[in-house]
């Protein structure tokens, strides 16, 4: 059975998404937090995991802790992108940094991620695209977001695992945001993570796999250009190993991709991807 449980702490709910789990060996229930929420008065539905979303019993114990005003915290995330595109484009890692910590007061890592540092650099390649900021500060501001997510590992603790995980892009691929943002939630879950996100030869990513024996790849690509060189590397890995392969980035979501020799992450968000490769982490 799952449910939402509240914690006050200094007079303020917080709710975590648990579910009961029998134990034989103690003959009884206990709980197991599937997800932390955040500050009751903030969470929507948006927050719950989408296998939990439309579960009616959720939605009902939700209603009694949404606020009235729901835009009240859409303003304030809004608020929040803005104040952060201007401290990376400013290459003020400091602040950043001060925006993050303020952040995970009231929400968590994930939701950082997801809601706050992918629209914001997403909005960063969009106005240099269209000529709004020059070159020059949209590497600022991607050198200083690498900044913030390595700081964010460091700080970060999690369970161990023996599961091992590699994660790289294809020849040509330039872009690694994403994966040092995916190699930090791998870390907190757990995994260990070879993070090869650097533009490497196939033949050198090949003898790192022999080397190391990973359980999974996680190959990632922003640039659609960079497709074909990413169907050639999952091609050779499969000549050479049986290993389960995933594809996502950017390159890859929507209608027309091309086929993989492997499996497609059409989920951006980190629960997305987590519960994507689940069955292979599993395996």
């Amino acid at each position: 059975m799952v449910y939402l449980r509240a914690k006050t702490i200094k007079s303020e709910q917080y709710l975590y998404l648990v579910k009961s789990v029998w134990d034989s060996k103690k003959n009884t229930s206990k709980q197991q937090t599937i997800k932390y929420l955040g500050k009751a008065s903030l969470v929507v539905s948006d927050d719950i995991p989408i296998d939990y979303r439309n579960d009616t019993k959720i939605l009902s114990g939700l209603t009694k802790y949404i606020p009235k005003d729901i835009e009240k915290r859409n303003n304030a995330l809004e608020k929040i992108k803005k104040k952060l595109y201007k401290k990376i484009t400013q290459g003020d890692i400091q602040e950043s940094l001060k925006i993050y910590e303020e952040f995970i007061k009231i929400f968590n890592i994930v939701d950082f991620f997801d809601k706050i540092l992918k629209p914001v650099m997403s909005k960063v390649g969009s106005d240099w695209e269209h000529g709004k900021i020059s070159v020059g500060v949209e590497h600022v501001a991607s050198n200083i977001a690498q900044t913030l997510v390595k700081g964010i590992m460091e700080q970060a603790n999690g369970r161990t695992t023996n599961k091992k995980i590699l994660i790289c892009v294809p020849v040509g691929e330039e872009h690694h945001l994403g994966c040092d943002v995916l190699e930090t939630y791998l870390s907190m879950s757990g995994f260990k993570v070879f993070n090869m996100s650097t533009s490497a030869p196939t033949e050198s990513i090949l003898n790192f796999i022999d080397d190391n024996n990973p359980d999974m790849i996680l190959l990632s690509i922003t640039i659609s250009d960079n497709l074909k060189s990413g169907q050639r590397l999952v091609r050779k890995i499969n000549q050479e190993f049986d290993i389960p392969i995933f594809v996502g980035g950017l390159a890859v979501q929507g209608k027309n991709i091309p086929k993989f020799d492997g499996e497609i992450i059409d989920d951006l968000s980190l629960y997305g991807i987590k519960k994507k490769i689940g069955s292979g982490i599993n395996g």
